[in-house]
C-alpha cells in the first residue's frame, strides 16, 4: 500500500499537538498492515464527502482519505469532528 497527503493535510497536521500527531502516525501504521482493524472504526463518508474514507485517530480527531485503485490511499483532512463536519 502506498500511503500519500495532500499539503492541507499536511498544514493540519502540523497544527496539531504533538501527543495527537504520535497517535495519528501509530494509526496509519496500523492502518497499512491492517485497514479493517474495528479500533479505526474506517468507514466511507457520505454527503459532501461522498467518496472519502474516515479513519478514527483518537476520540474526535478523524483522518479523511480517498482511495486510488486497490493500493493507493491518499490522506487529504485531518481534524475534530465539528471542524471537517460542520
Amino acid at each position: 500500500m502506498t500511503i500519500r497527503y495532500l499539503p492541507k493535510f499536511k498544514k493540519q497536521y502540523k497544527k496539531l499537538p504533538h501527543k495527537l500527531q504520535l497517535q495519528f502516525d501509530e494509526r496509519v501504521q496500523l492502518f497499512a498492515v491492517d485497514p479493517t482493524l474495528p479500533m479505526l472504526k474506517v468507514h466511507p463518508l457520505k454527503g459532501e464527502y461522498k467518496g472519502y474514507w474516515s479513519m478514527s485517530v483518537s476520540g474526535d480527531i478523524r483522518a479523511l482519505y480517498i482511495m486510488v485503485g486497490d493500493s493507493i490511499v491518499i490522506f487529504a483532512l485531518i481534524g475534530s469532528h465539528s471542524q471537517l463536519y460542520g
